[in-house]
């Protein structure tokens, strides 16, 4: 995947040396020089400039990307990215950080996904930023269930959440839609945007992905 991380703070930094150690092209910008140096693993490109100039975008192959993270200090300079990603450039998989969780409330609802400081980890943006991420967020003692949190892939949306239930071995056990998370989800048909929550033995794992990868392409 080609990345484009937005801000070089903490959080943007780690996410940044994580994708790049796994193999992925990522472009990290700042207009703070100074930032970049907590790149100290880092294999990809980094830009002095803001997040949304079109001639830093441009060097940053945001035509050709597939994700964007929006993390700077400012709620307005991340939404403001996430935007013009996601609507001039088309990027499929955009989130945006916000330190204030009422604006992140609003803009969920607006269809840019967004993560509040009071809420935050890298794991969180790594799922919107790739759905199709295979990670475990819980796992019983010996290893025999897992729960796991997923982004709905678009093509689902408007079916049934029970059709996600692919075996004996996958359960849709919650939701979180809109910045509000749901247990008692019998009935309900899935939205776009939605984050999922499932319940899986190790062989439902496998099913559960193939399933969403399958959705996503």
């Amino acid at each position: 995947m080609h990345i484009i991380v937005v801000g070089s703070g903490r959080v943007g930094s780690e996410l940044a040396m994580q994708m790049s150690d796994e193999g992925h092209s990522v472009v990290v910008i700042d207009k703070n020089p100074d930032a970049l140096r907590r790149l100290n693993r880092f294999h990809g490109k980094t830009l002095v400039g803001s997040g949304f100039d079109r001639d830093i975008l441009f060097q940053a192959d945001a035509n050709q990307a597939d994700a964007l993270a929006a993390v700077t200090s400012g709620d307005n300079t991340n939404i403001l990215c996430a935007r013009i990603a996601r609507d001039n450039y088309h990027i499929k998989n955009v989130v945006a950080r916000i330190y204030d969780p009422q604006r992140a409330d609003i803009y969920m609802k607006l269809g840019i996904p967004t993560v509040a400081t009071s809420l935050w980890t890298t794991q969180q943006v790594r799922r919107w930023m790739m759905p199709s991420d295979d990670s475990i967020e819980w796992t019983d003692g010996v290893g025999m269930l897992h729960l796991v949190e997923r982004v709905l892939p678009d093509s689902l949306a408007g079916r049934p959440l029970s059709e996600l239930n692919v075996s004996d071995h996958v359960r849709v056990v919650g939701l979180i839609r809109g910045g509000v998370g749901r247990v008692n989800i019998e009935g309900l048909f899935a939205q776009e945007d939605d984050v999922l929550e499932f319940l899986v033995t190790p062989d439902g794992l496998l099913e559960l992905t193939t399933r969403l990868e399958g959705a996503s392409s």
